[in-house]
């Protein structure tokens, strides 16, 4: 590997990041993180954090597990690349499907289509929808209903569907058929609703007018994430799941779970959707899946999507797909996680560590006005929103997020900024001193607002 002085020199000039100007990276060049073990973080200089965003919402089980890693390097040494293509197969790709059918089998699902990320996997649920519907002799189904707030990746599809927009307005226009609902947003909503059971009730409303304005026959899917978030961390009612899972029940809409963030135990539970007790008719995963040692995702369909596609004549064949689906080292690399996830029982620790972590934020809140909002308690996602005037809820201005964000790292802890949020999905392993560390740096980061 080059230098130090060669890295600091070519930073930002010839790589372009994703979510960021590229002007702006070559005036501020990006911290260069150099190394990582267990839940921390190292830069190029030597300065030691703890990763408090998880690598991006991925690195589940922390970046020390060896199990995962021998298992990449024993594949790459079998077998390190074959095309997953109609008529050939692997067999560590066979093995996976079957486990993360296993994993998910309690959220009803059947089948498992293996893809190189989440945005691939929100692309394939789209197709496999509009697709289902077709095949059914229902041609007319679609268009996608979604959230505002929400977030479903950057493909064209899924910036289609993705309710913010900062992913949409360069990119216009874009997939036609798409409509938003209003957030499950009790702090922010059109209805200045405050109750989160009676927002619920409001956006179930929406919804079906919604439905009505376009025709049922004409709408294939409702895409929504468990627990919103890149959006803010936007946890709905436990009543808002089921009352959008009967509304599509009563009109024939499918619908999709956005599990890429919230599977895998990031809510304290395998899946989002267990956690309302609901069962989606597909799913969409990836970043927990392999903890981000790997690029790989899935897509999930339950029985009643199976059988059309497999009862079905020759338009039931699925043309979409990626070089990569069901590589053989991504394979092995979502085994070994697999068994890493259960045997370390992650679930358990994001519920015990997230729970904390939320009621640490909430202290904060009371300590310092910029704190407009505390969103969690649903395993390890926390968003803290920030705001210059409380009572008017005025979003915190972009120089003052980067100071507290600059401040909270050199405190001891790497945090994402989403926009006025402070955005926190640490590892799953992370420990009940390492969330204090966290939340001390956030102290320290908010005293300089």
């Amino acid at each position: 590997m080059k230098d130090d002085n060669f890295l600091k020199e070519n930073n930002a000039r010839h790589l372009w990041h994703p979510m960021g100007h590229p002007g702006a990276a070559q005036e501020t060049p990006p911290r260069i993180i150099s190394g990582a073990e267990g839940v921390r973080i190292t830069d190029i200089d030597g300065h030691s954090a703890i990763d408090a965003v998880g690598g991006l919402w991925c690195v589940n089980l922390g970046y020390s597990n060896d199990r995962v890693k021998q298992a990449i390097s024993d594949q790459l040494s079998v077998l390190p690349y074959y095309s997953a293509f109609a008529g050939t197969s692997n067999p560590t790709a066979i093995e996976a499907s079957e486990r993360v059918r296993a994993f998910f089998a309690e959220d009803g699902m059947a089948r498992v289509f293996f893809t190189s990320g989440g945005s691939d996997s929100v692309d394939v649920a789209l197709r496999l929808a509009r697709q289902y519907h077709r095949l059914r002799g229902e041609p007319t189904r679609t268009k996608f209903l979604s959230l505002k707030k929400g977030y479903h990746g950057t493909h064209f599809g899924g910036a289609s569907v993705n309710g913010n927009p900062r992913f949409r307005h360069g990119y216009e226009p874009l997939l036609p058929g798409c409509f938003h609902l209003p957030a499950p947003y009790t702090y922010r909503n059109p209805f200045d609703e405050t109750d989160p059971a009676a927002l619920a009730q409001r956006i179930a409303a929406a919804m079906e007018d919604e439905i009505a304005f376009q025709g049922a026959d004409t709408i294939a899917a409702l895409i929504v994430e468990p627990i919103l978030g890149a959006g803010g961390v936007i946890v709905p009612h436990e009543t808002f799941f089921p009352l959008m899972r009967d509304i599509c029940d009563r009109h024939g809409i499918l619908m999709i779970s956005d599990e890429v963030i919230t599977g895998f135990g990031r809510t304290g539970d395998w899946s989002g959707a267990r956690h309302w007790g609901v069962q989606p008719d597909m799913m969409t995963t990836a970043k927990g899946i392999s903890s981000g040692y790997f690029p790989v995702g899935a897509t999930l369909v339950n029985e009643k999507v199976a059988e059309v596609f497999e009862g079905a004549d020759a338009d039931g064949a699925i043309y979409t797909g990626y070089t990569y689906s069901a590589h053989p080292v991504g394979a092995a690399a979502v085994v070994a996680t697999l068994d890493e996830t259960v045997r370390l029982d992650l679930k358990t620790n994001a519920a015990a560590r997230g729970a904390q972590l939320y009621e640490g934020c909430l202290k904060l809140a009371e300590k310092y006005d910029i704190v407009g909002d505390v969103r969690g308690g649903h395993g390890l996602m926390t968003g803290v929103e920030l705001v210059s005037d409380r009572d008017a809820k005025t979003p915190m201005d972009a120089a003052t997020m980067k100071r507290i964000h600059d401040a909270a790292w050199e405190a001891g802890a790497m945090v994402r900024l989403g926009m006025h949020n402070i955005l926190m999905s640490p590892p799953l392993t992370i420990t009940e001193d390492e969330v204090n560390t966290v939340l001390g740096a956030l102290d320290a980061g908010f005293s300089v607002a």
